[in-house]
């Protein structure tokens, strides 16, 4: 049975709720049974914040717990029962996840069970330290170049010594940033704010992400009701995955801001709002350069309406859509680029990821397994492999992707489908990738994929990614039982997924 909230004619008057009301709704709903998830996975978190204390990505002199004498979870027994607790927390956000992804695919969640459990998932997150990466420190020592007069295209963190650089890992420490504007003075600015305070720029950061999270969770619905699909299955995709929840809230990614700008800029232009969706993928870009991919498939969907709408002919649709949608990329990046007074040399930087190698990508792990698989027959040279499947890789992305968007041209479920594949074409075939590189094409996917299939590959590739990373963000691809057990793990999530009871006839959940 569905609460008023959860009616299609009853969304708009849930703006008029005062916030003591909204928190009272929260309050209700942790009493009722669609809450067990959300409070299983609230404890989950909190372990993950505990664990992180002594195996997360931590300082290497950590002032706070030395002062409570609590150090000692960083070493020896202390670091052990540390990755017990962190390791078990993430168990049980697992499982709390997929438990209502079974829901998801009985269809007996609500949109405003997904809110109310991304609130309980998150608030411990928010004060733990980074887990599963060490980005954020390489983030705010980038952010520190800009503020004392550096350009951060230019030169690495290693220019301007300082207690930032000391938590900066040694690859990225000597690497220009490869990040847009508006990221590099969102930076700035926490560094501002607090100095080279490391925590307190961490925790900062982290709450600048929180944007980027509402705009994800405002916009994946709408894609959804857009498309004639799941809403709440769209939430639990995108949004409650804890890939996303603790890879970018919890690992302090600026994939956040990213994947949340992108999506509100889609679900926008979709709705005819043209000029505002394509400044928001606008400020995408600029924090990161690969929410690009969704901006030409916009053209389509602006050309389309100026058809239906003004009964202009193909070829000036495709003009006028084609030059508004430049110019207010040109206009946008521009101001943006000047207000944080730097260039376009990030550009430059892109190819830094080219120092990352696992297993992540196609080309990657090619050049693994034929050094692997080769070298008992013949000498194998890993590194020049490497380059040759690389190459491969950037030239098969270079076909595909305008490929794609002359075939995913027709309309607004294929435009969203065409920026999907495009970004798994990328995120697989690059030279590189990171776990959470893998939340761009979730967020775009989660409108469309929403079989019992789907969800359960879903179900499955996350936990593998969750599992095969370590909490200090190293991985564990090199080792069989690591690999091993991530294996099980997903092969686990995906039956528990495939396996969930079928929908209700009469359902009525959103």
């Amino acid at each position: 049975m569905t609460t008023p909230t959860d009616t299609p004619a009853d969304r708009p008057s849930a703006t008029k709720h005062s916030l003591v009301q909204y928190f009272s709704r929260l309050r209700a709903f942790v009493a009722t049974p669609d809450a067990g998830p959300a409070r299983l996975g609230f404890v989950g978190s909190v372990l993950i914040t505990l664990g992180g204390l002594g195996a997360g990505s931590t300082k290497p002199h950590d002032p706070v717990l030395e002062s409570i004498h609590m150090s000692w979870l960083r070493f020896g027994h202390g670091l052990v029962l540390s990755s017990i607790l962190l390791w078990a927390g993430v168990g049980v956000l697992l499982i709390a996840w997929l438990a209502l992804g079974r829901r998801v695919v009985a269809g007996a969640a609500t949109e405003f069970t997904m809110r109310a459990t991304t609130a309980f998932w998150l608030a411990p997150l928010l004060v733990s330290v980074p887990v599963f990466s060490r980005d954020t420190y390489s983030y705010l020592a980038q952010g520190a170049l800009l503020r004392d007069g550096f350009d951060p295209y230019a030169v690495g963190p290693v220019a301007n010594p300082n207690a930032l650089l000391d938590n900066v890992s040694p690859i990225w420490s000597i690497t220009t940033a490869p990040y847009g504007p508006v990221f590099i003075l969102v930076a700035k600015v926490v560094t501002m704010a607090v100095g080279n305070h490391v925590i307190a720029g961490t925790m900062l950061l982290r709450l600048c992400m929180l944007p980027g999270l509402a705009l994800l969770i405002w916009a994946a619905p709408r894609l959804a009701h857009h498309l004639g699909t799941s809403g709440a299955a769209a939430l639990w995709i995108c949004v409650l995955n804890p890939l996303v929840l603790i890879h970018l809230m919890g690992g302090v990614h600026n994939e956040m801001l990213m994947v949340g700008l992108m999506a509100a800029g889609i679900a926008l232009t979709f709705q005819g709002r043209h000029v505002l969706g394509v400044t928001l993928i606008t400020v995408a870009i600029a924090v990161k350069a690969t929410a690009g991919i969704a901006l030409p498939f916009l053209v389509w969907v602006w050309m389309r309406h100026l058809r239906e709408e003004r009964g202009y002919r193909p070829a000036r649709a495709f003009v006028a859509a084609s030059a508004l949608s430049l110019l207010i990329f040109t206009v946008v990046f521009a101001i943006l680029s000047a207000v944080a007074g730097v260039g376009l040399g990030w550009l430059t930087a892109l190819a830094g990821s080219v120092k990352i190698i696992n297993w992540l990508t196609v080309p990657t792990a090619m050049a693994n397994l034929i050094h692997a698989l080769g070298s008992g027959f013949f000498p194998v040279n890993f590194y020049a492999t490497l380059r040759i499947t690389r190459y491969i890789g950037i030239a098969i992305i270079a076909v595909s992707l305008p490929v794609l968007w002359w075939r995913f041209r027709r309309d607004d479920r294929a435009a969203l489908a065409g920026i999907a594949w495009s970004m798994l074409i990328v995120v697989l075939f690059v030279p590189a990738a990171l776990p959470w590189y893998y939340s761009w094409p979730l967020a775009v996917l989660a409108p469309l994929t929403q079989s019992r299939r789907a969800l359960a590959a879903i179900a499955g590739f996350s936990t593998w990614v969750m599992v095969i990373f370590k909490p200090d963000g190293s991985h564990g691809m090199y080792s069989w039982p690591h690999v091993f057990l991530a294996l099980a793990a997903a092969l686990i999530a995906w039956r528990t997924l495939y396996r969930a009871p079928e929908p209700a006839p009469a359902s009525s959940a959103q």
